[in-house]
């Protein structure tokens, strides 16, 4: 049975900015305890804005309909010892995401599944309408009284349309949060339409603030919708005390991690094997006790790599795992490897990529090994923190050198990691959402 969980808050004038608890309602369509990496930032959104003193009310699907979730008991104590609500919605037409959604996905449901994919993909309907619409219907008894501004983290970005109806209708504004571009995604194989770009600008237009994750994918989205007055960076990051609480797998040799998905070709293991590569020609470390490990679903790319590059016998595969162990095992590793894109040159989209894998590494105290284009921003921002160490996809002699150092115990010292902490990105986010309440209630 779908809940809200919603209390009634203190009403009070349009036209005054709230002196109690401001009410957010968070359209976050992942959240824990749904095991994706998408929850990282809308979980840590909710915690440090509730922790801030924020009333918090999260709109997400109920639990009980995703296929893999991460100790949902745990998660529902920690939802409650952090004073989050939440409004728990259906989700129709879930076989739009069988991945993803229980539903019926065998035999004559898979092929009917099947076309409907292919129907609703033909004609652009976005894959999540089964949540919009619930979203629509659930939240329908919100007044104004209850919100004080709207928040909507994307993707998916039907998200953001649904945030623009409920703020217009309570009177409210509403505050859109990219955790990855719509109409400019690096990883998009076909361009977006002209009806979805329209829609972008439309809402943007229409927005009180809107935030990104990194510096680049800000400058794109202002080229596209000329939006710089009302566009803020809010980094990834890391949260400082489920960062403390990981255990280290004890791998018992200098372990190399990588965690997630790669994006062929931009996304590809390929430069840092070819790295190894030239570690294991090396006299000196030929035979030392090292290895590779992959932890994810693309096991097939990883694999396929390393025996190119003669390296079968020096890769391990973890498969997908909870994102508990995947943190243990960068928190054990000797260094910690992400990928952003490997073209030297990259646009401003594929300079823009900063996965929150390498906040997790500066966390747990990693160092990091990142291929990016020159001048990404995960070398620029990431420098302060002293454990990022960039390099493009073809500086093979490089970064195998740099490996070699951090087998030999020579590897980078945290420096200034606390910039990138939630508790300080949160105060960020705080600010942002109290002058939207603030400008709206002055207009």
């Amino acid at each position: 049975m779908m809940t809200t969980g919603l209390v009634e808050g203190n009403a009070y004038s349009d036209d005054v900015l709230p002196t109690s608890r401001p009410k957010v309602l968070f359209l976050a369509y992942y959240f824990p305890p749904l095991n994706s990496s998408g929850c990282v930032r809308t979980w840590n959104i909710a915690k440090h804005l509730s922790r801030i003193g924020w009333e918090v009310t999260v709109v997400t699907p109920d639990p009980s309909l995703w296929r893999k979730v991460e100790d949902p008991e745990q998660v529902s104590r920690r939802i409650e010892r952090e004073a989050i609500k939440q409004i728990l919605t259906d989700h129709r037409w879930r076989c739009l995401m069988p991945d993803y959604l229980r539903c019926w996905n065998q035999g004559f449901g898979w092929a009917v599944g099947g076309i409907c994919r292919s129907i609703t993909r033909n004609l652009g309907i976005s894959r999540y309408v089964g949540w919009t619409r619930a979203v629509e219907q659930i939240c329908s008894g919100l007044c104004p009284k209850d919100v004080d501004v709207v928040l909507a983290s994307g993707a998916p970005f039907s998200a953001f349309g649904i945030a623009k109806q409920l703020a217009d209708r309570l009177g409210r504004p509403y505050v859109l949060d990219y955790r990855d571009p719509w109409t400019g995604n690096p990883h998009d194989v076909y361009p977006p339409g002209s009806a979805t770009i329209r829609e972008e600008a439309s809402l943007l237009k229409a927005a009180a603030a809107v935030t990104i994750v990194s510096p680049s994918w800000g400058e794109a989205l202002d080229q596209s919708y000329a939006i710089r007055e009302k566009l803020h960076v809010i980094s990834n990051g890391y949260d400082s005390e489920e960062m403390a609480a990981v255990k280290p797998y004890d791998f018992g040799h200098c372990a190399f991690v990588y965690t997630g998905n790669f994006y062929p070709p931009k996304r590809v293991i390929s430069p840092f094997l070819a790295a190894l590569k030239h570690v294991q020609e090396s006299l000196n470390v030929t035979n030392s006790k090292w290895y590779f490990h992959y932890y994810g679903g693309q096991e097939r790319h990883a694999y396929e790599e390393a025996k190119r590059f003669g390296l079968s016998e020096r890769i391990v595969l973890h498969g997908k795992v909870s994102q508990r162990e995947a943190l243990s095992a960068v928190k054990g590793a000797r260094l910690a490897v992400v990928v952003t894109s490997v073209e030297d040159q990259g646009t401003l989209d594929d300079k823009g990529i900063v996965t929150g894998k390498i906040f997790e590494a500066i966390g747990v105290g990693t160092p990091v090994l990142v291929i990016a284009p020159h001048g990404s921003d995960a070398s620029v921002t990431t420098r302060a923190t002293g454990l990022v160490k960039s390099f493009s996809g073809s500086d093979i002699l490089s970064m195998a050198s740099f490996i070699k150092d951090v087998m030999y115990g020579q590897s980078p010292k945290p420096k200034d990691v606390e910039i990138f902490s939630w508790t300080n990105i949160g105060k960020q986010l705080d600010t942002i959402l109290r002058t939207a309440i603030s400008n709206t209630s002055s207009d």
